[in-house]
């Protein structure tokens, strides 16, 4: 159940929906609670439920009286949320509701993600459903499954199951924007194996953990410079590795490809010869990285500490040059801007997760672009890297990019009402994040499609938080845009 109710914020009908929803857990790809949450959710309000074969829950409810003549309209948003926590944080994302509260103006969760990314979105659609005092068109609601780790969902959704004219999706994350475009993406997975040995007689074993980074969504963050834990490890990894003959026993960092990976542990050995020129050099090498993300990164933390166990197997030298140059030589941020629109990123990588031990070794990057060709020519370029090393490479997951409508009809419905309620133009935008209109538009080419939303900022970091007057400001919005749907 969720551990806080934010029933006395306004507005109520919103509020009290992301307060029940937050007490499901919902992490991708385990969604059967949530599921049957919003099957009830619909069947109890007695409005025409049902879920595809996939998982997708559509719920349909008529036109209010007086709105019949205007176009259907679809409202979307996903079931899923990611799930990421700090590291001292004692928390149960399989059987616990979200822990909120307040902050000033901000609505945050307790050391973990928050689910406004797509909560708040879901909240919306729920309040529609359920209100008999809010005048709409013709509306079916689509909520999907598994858009944070694959977008499944969507992929998944049939033609012919909506007959929806224009598509609200409710997945923006600033709320002077309206977005048109999106990019799509892939998944680059490489493994590979070694044959550890036994640790040499005379080592010593350590502990290196790189913690507290800012981490974020690995789109639309990826352009602020935040530091990656992976590359950060590595690097210290690299250095050692040439300087001392350090050995890796294990590694693990990061956790889900859509998140910048915040935390990275390593237990490694060196010969006690080293000892103190080690922690001499390694304490300066941490001293330079903290000093480049001091503005970035200031909560960043590098400590090595020594074991009391002696790693007993550690990755042979020949292994550990493959690997350690592999992931310094594989690209990770914005690989290429937008020639079409200012300040979007076009393609980049996110090296989101490596696990290292017991003779294995996988490495898992997800890959960006609002152009096919460039998304796969970062994806090939990422390929070589790890089959230079010897890794197997695997692409996969792929999702089309939402090619941007300037003469939408929608569009300039959102754009009049923006300007009437706030008397100025909003943003309109492409976003370097994965949105669901490209892929649902493959069997709906002839939905109208937006996207739009209100502030959250952090999302897929423990610091995810959500605008309360932000909410307020887009609740609003999304009350006038159902009274001005064109008529059919």
């Amino acid at each position: 159940m969720a551990t806080t109710s934010l029933s006395y914020l306004e507005p109520k009908e919103l509020w009290d929906n992301f307060s029940a929803l937050n007490a499901v857990p919902r992490p991708s790809k385990k969604e059967e609670r949530v599921i049957a949450f919003m099957v009830e959710f619909g069947t109890k309000l007695g409005l025409q439920t049902m879920q595809d074969e996939v998982g997708n829950v559509i719920i349909k409810k008529a036109a209010t009286p007086g709105m019949e003549d205007r176009k259907t309209i679809v409202m979307q948003s996903h079931l899923d949320m990611v799930h990421q926590k700090n590291n001292a944080t004692v928390f149960d994302f399989d059987t616990q509701g979200i822990d909120m509260y307040v902050d000033g103006d901000w609505v945050r969760a307790k050391g973990t993600t928050l689910g406004a990314d797509n909560g708040i979105g879901v909240a919306t659609i729920m309040a529609i459903l359920a209100a008999d005092n809010i005048a709409h068109p013709a509306l079916e609601a689509l909520f999907t499954i598994d858009e944070e780790t694959g977008m499944t969902g969507a992929m998944g959704l049939k033609g012919g199951l909506l007959a929806g004219d224009i598509l609200l999706n409710l997945d923006t994350e600033e709320d002077d924007h309206i977005d048109i475009g999106c990019a799509g993406g892939i998944d680059v997975t490489a493994v590979g194996s070694y044959q550890e040995e036994a640790s040499p007689a005379g080592a010593i074993g350590y502990e290196i953990s790189v913690k507290g980074l800012h981490g974020g969504h690995s789109g639309i963050q990826i352009d602020q410079g935040f530091a990656n834990a992976n590359k950060i490890m590595n690097r210290i990894l690299y250095k050692s590795f040439d300087n001392f003959g350090l050995q890796l026993s294990a590694l693990h960092g990061g956790s889900l490809r859509n998140a910048i990976p915040r935390e990275s542990v390593a237990k490694v050995i060196i010969s006690n010869d080293y000892e103190e020129s080690f922690e001499e050099e390694i304490a300066l090498l941490v001293a330079e990285i903290k000093a480049e993300y001091k503005t970035t990164d200031p909560a960043m933390e590098i400590t090595f500490e020594k074991l009391h166990t002696v790693p007993a197997m550690v990755m042979p030298l020949e292994n550990q040059l493959a690997l350690t140059r592999a992931i310094y030589a594989a690209h990770n941020g914005v690989y290429k801007m937008s020639a079409e629109f200012d300040n979007l990123v076009e393609t980049s990588n996110n090296i989101a997760k490596i696990v290292v031990e017991q003779g294995e070794i996988v490495i898992q990057c997800l890959t960006r672009s609002s152009v096919e060709s460039s998304k796969t020519d970062l994806a090939n370029a990422l390929s070589a890297t790890f089959e230079l090393a010897g890794y197997q490479v695997e692409l996969s997951g792929s999702y089309p990019g939402w090619t941007p409508n300037a003469t939408s009809e929608i569009l300039e419905v959102l754009k009049s009402i923006y300007v009437q309620q706030h008397g100025e133009e909003p943003k309109v935008v492409a976003c370097h994040a994965g949105l669901e209109c490209g892929i649902l538009g493959t069997n709906y080419p002839e939905m109208d499609m937006i996207s739009f939303g209100p502030t959250i900022l952090g999302a897929h970091s423990p610091d995810e938080r959500v605008s309360i007057s932000s909410v307020q400001k887009y609740w609003k919005f999304v009350l006038e845009i159902l009274t001005q749907i064109p008529k059919k």
